[in-house]
């Protein structure tokens, strides 16, 4: 369905709730709000197969600009709120955006770029306008709440994390569709894996401008359900929103869990998290014992995929799959999985290597075709990969090790650093931990360590030690950190991703 269908049945039902103001938006001002937006883009000259960019913190707003490209055949870009003027300048630029909505929070940062941007025909802010900006309530107001004569549906063109160089996006070829015939292969996996309907309340603790949160929110809004949206992930706001908005489908990282693990056990068990059906997590590798507490909390119903923002495969397991096959991300239900060894020819069922995929969806990084290439199988059999490793297993279980680009070569010997990560964030005194190379005289590299404590007045040589000694226990020491280091915080992505390749590179000029 479409979102004008889903507000013509239910105008007055809730389509968004954020959590920290108690803004409830209903499914009719949302309609409303995407199709005037969906106005002023087509009357400043934007059409069908052009740009639109948006860059604000979690707020209602960035969905209807999401839905207003949406519904006009365009292409939309979410730029996170949390980059610098150079680095969104890039992606507002690269994109080839014609329209710019952003939030007062990153006012400033949105005046530069919009100074130095001379495509942008529509320049709007809500609440205090920056420099440029036109106000967006007022534009929006004036113009007509009916749908455009011809509504296509548009498709979002959003950006790789960018763990080397510039971040890439990645555009889908655009189809002209007419709005609402074809939602799109997501919703599709969507209606089949997790059943939703109009009685379904999706929670998003997740920052909207990455891939899952705001396709997925946009899915959930096809199928008439209302969206909860916390502006920003708090462990106890997140079970506090579950029991308050009867929550039956939420999607997390493992981050999340580890947090909301260690709560206190009167705080986890004081809330009642019955209403949730489907808890769906992604984005980042979960260690086996947090997602073995996961599931004796909340039950079998952790549902886990592992997919990337180009669209190039899904790969899907349940609660029941993933007892029997403890840390897999499932089997393949979009394309099909080949494991890579050196000399780009399959390894053997069990062995590890290159993860690629076949006969799915094709993409492009926009601008990049060196990168383009990079990712495509070097023998032409039309495979693609996201740079991960892993293996199958004999039932067709995926595993995932680590990311190519995160392997240590120390004394000539491939190390993921994962293992050692997935140990030592279940630790008891541990919050947050990175594990990486770092430069070595004899070695090449060394395993290092850098660990967020649970109490700060921990850090010390004598805590070092002891989880040192702790992965040693329980890994090849080989694989274990050499010296550990403390921080008050490592640096992640808000949906929960480390970006580990702003800790090597800092230690990469101490050397």
């Amino acid at each position: 369905m479409d979102l004008g269908t889903i507000a013509g049945r239910t105008p007055d039902k809730p389509a968004v709730i954020m959590t920290g103001s108690g803004r409830v938006v209903t499914f009719g001002e949302l309609d409303a709000a995407s199709n005037r937006l969906a106005q002023v883009f087509y009357a400043a000259g934007i059409r069908a197969g052009e740009h639109v960019a948006v860059m604000m913190e979690n707020r209602w707003e960035l969905l209807a600009v999401a839905w207003a490209a949406q519904r006009s055949g365009l292409y939309y870009t979410a730029v996170s709120n949390r980059l610098t003027v150079d680095e969104a300048a890039y992606i507002v630029d690269n994109c080839g955006a014609k329209a710019f909505v952003a939030s007062p929070a990153v006012g400033e940062v949105a005046a530069q770029i919009a100074a130095g941007n001379d495509r942008l025909v529509v320049r709007l802010m809500p609440e205090e306008q920056a420099p440029g900006f036109d106000s967006y309530e007022d534009v929006v107001a004036a113009a007509s709440p009916e749908p455009l004569a011809e509504q296509l549906e548009g498709v979002d063109m959003l950006y790789s994390s960018g763990t080397t160089g510039r971040p890439k996006g990645i555009k889908p070829k655009l189809e002209r569709v007419a709005f609402g015939e074809q939602p799109g292969i997501l919703y599709s996996l969507i209606q089949m894996l997790f059943a939703p309907d109009e009685d379904s309340v999706y929670l998003c603790p997740a920052p909207l401008y990455h891939a899952a949160p705001l396709r997925y929110s946009m899915a959930f809004h096809r199928f008439g359900a209302t969206v909860v949206v916390m502006e920003k992930f708090d462990p106890e706001e997140a079970l506090k929103a579950v029991e308050r908005y009867g929550v039956t489908h939420g999607q997390w990282v493992p981050t999340m869990f580890i947090r909301m693990l260690k709560l206190p056990e009167e705080v986890r068990k004081s809330y009642d998290l019955s209403s949730m059906k489907y808890a769906v997590h992604a984005a980042a590798p979960c260690p086996v014992p947090v997602k073995h507490q996961m599931i004796e909390w909340w039950g079998p119903i952790l549902h886990e995929y592992y997919a990337g923002t180009e669209g190039n495969c899904f790969v899907y397991t349940d609660s029941e799959g993933w007892l029997a096959h403890p840390g897999t991300v499932g089997r393949v239900l979009l394309g099909e999985v080949h494991v890579v060894g050196p000399d780009d020819e399959e390894v053997s069922v069990g062995e590890t290597g290159t993860l690629y995929f076949g006969n799915g969806p094709q993409f492009e990084y926009h601008g990049d075709p060196e990168k383009t290439k990079s990712s495509q199988d070097p023998l032409g059999r039309g495979w693609t990969t996201l740079g991960d490793i892993g293996h199958v297993d004999a039932d067709g279980f995926l595993y995932l090790t680590d990311r190519q680009s995160h392997m240590i070569i120390s004394g000539g010997v491939n190390i993921y650093p994962q293992e050692a990560e997935n140990l030592l964030a279940v630790h008891p005194k541990v919050a947050d931990v990175a594990v990486f190379g770092v430069p070595h005289p004899e070695m090449g590299e060394e395993v290092k360590a850098v660990v967020q404590l649970a109490d700060p007045a921990d850090a010390g040589d004598a805590v070092a030690a002891e989880l040192i000694a702790y992965c040693r226990d329980n890994l090849a020491h080989f694989k274990c950190p050499r010296s550990i280091d403390f921080r008050d915080e490592l640096p992640r992505h808000p949906t929960g991703k480390l970006l580990k390749r702003v800790l090597r590179d800092e230690y990469s000029t101490k050397s």
